[in-house]
């Protein structure tokens, strides 16, 4: 018998649940101390995950605006959302995922970031496009998985050139 067994069921059933939520607390904010932790290296492993949290962000401010804009039609909404996520995205990524603020200006990053954002503008325009003319349905969320899916292969195309096409050239490569 167990000690719990000995007690009288209500005892137990009380204590059983704050026993067994207050360890999967502790584990938790174990768990969560790692990763933060982690995510504060700068290897590339650390950065694209920041890099994934920034896009995570930078997608909920899409889907927002999108589905807010949604009336002036379907191919305004996406470039009106993706030109505010873009720019989100893009001062997040000098701050936080690349930690570049003090080696590259709000308008290099604004530039850099911006030119890889147009082409997945274009993409996005065009699968948006594709979808209309294919698929006849008008729900916003089927438009917004489509986004998804583009914005996340332009969001892998857009780490490895911020990472490493415009990274920080050392002096003997300059």
């Amino acid at each position: 018998m167990t000690c719990l067994s000995l007690r009288s069921g209500a005892a137990a059933r009380d204590e059983l649940p704050e026993e067994l939520s207050r360890g999967l607390a502790e584990k938790a904010h174990g768990a969560g101390t790692r990763a933060v932790a982690r995510l504060r290296k700068d290897d590339a492993t650390a950065q694209f995950g920041r890099f994934v949290l920034v896009g995570g962000v930078s997608s909920l401010l899409y889907a927002i605006v999108f589905l807010c804009c949604r009336p002036l039609g379907d191919q305004a909404a996406n470039v009106i959302g993706s030109v505010f996520s873009s720019m989100l995205a893009n001062e997040l990524h000098r701050r936080l995922t690349f930690r570049a603020d003090g080696r590259v200006s709000w308008f290099a990053a604004q530039w850099e970031g911006g030119s890889i954002a147009l082409v997945g503008i274009v993409a996005t325009a065009l699968a948006l496009g594709w979808f209309d003319a294919v698929i006849d349905a008008d729900a916003a969320w089927e438009r917004l998985l489509v986004v998804g899916v583009v914005t996340g292969a332009i969001g892998m195309l857009r780490f490895v050139t911020l990472r490493w096409v415009f990274a920080p050239r050392s002096r003997s490569n300059a």
